[in-house]
């Protein structure tokens, strides 16, 4: 009687012998590609094969927090995969001369676009600052310094030569 109901179990168990072996096949994946020394970086497959080394995470009332961490209290200037402070006046444009904006006049190559952030609010730089800058051959683009920091990221991991010049959203002394 046993081999009976094996022999009708079977029979029954037959016509699904094909699902049971796909059920079984291997189950394959492609490996996650991480970065860095922390396993829950992942690449972001959109941007391009060089992420930008200088990237802002936020700005804050403290000053602009970098991805990695660090928090710039003062003005600095975003070029070249490298933060530089930035001596400025407490002030936007109050004792403003070129020569706060030498740097851009010595670097090779120039970069195509540097992105003024002028704090909190969009404070448009006196003729004098723009003219200079469009005599050395930079176009700049002027806004505040949170949309400054986002556009900066955005145009950076395009491959973009961009630069930014940032002051902070809470004027702050340089140290």
């Amino acid at each position: 009687m046993f081999s009976r109901s094996l022999k009708l179990a079977a029979r029954h168990t037959r016509p699904h012998h094909n699902i049971s072996r796909t059920c079984l096949r291997a189950f394959s994946s492609s490996p996650a590609i991480r970065t860095g020394d922390s396993p829950t970086k992942f690449t972001n497959i959109l941007a391009g094969a060089n992420v930008p080394p200088v990237q802002v995470k936020t700005v804050t009332p403290e000053g602009i927090q970098l991805e990695d961490g660090l928090t710039i209290p003062s003005s600095c200037i975003f070029l070249k995969g490298k933060v530089f402070l930035w001596n400025t006046p407490a002030e936007p444009w109050e004792g403003w001369k070129p020569e706060h904006f030498e740097i851009f006049d010595t670097v090779i190559p120039k970069p195509e676009l540097v992105l003024l952030g002028t704090g909190k609010r969009v404070v448009p730089p006196p003729p004098h600052i723009r003219q200079y800058l469009s005599k050395i051959g930079i176009q700049t683009e002027f806004m505040d310094t949170r949309n400054a920091c986002s556009t900066y990221n955005l145009l950076a991991e395009e491959g973009r030569q961009v630069a930014a010049a940032l002051l902070p959203s809470t004027p702050q002394a340089w140290k």
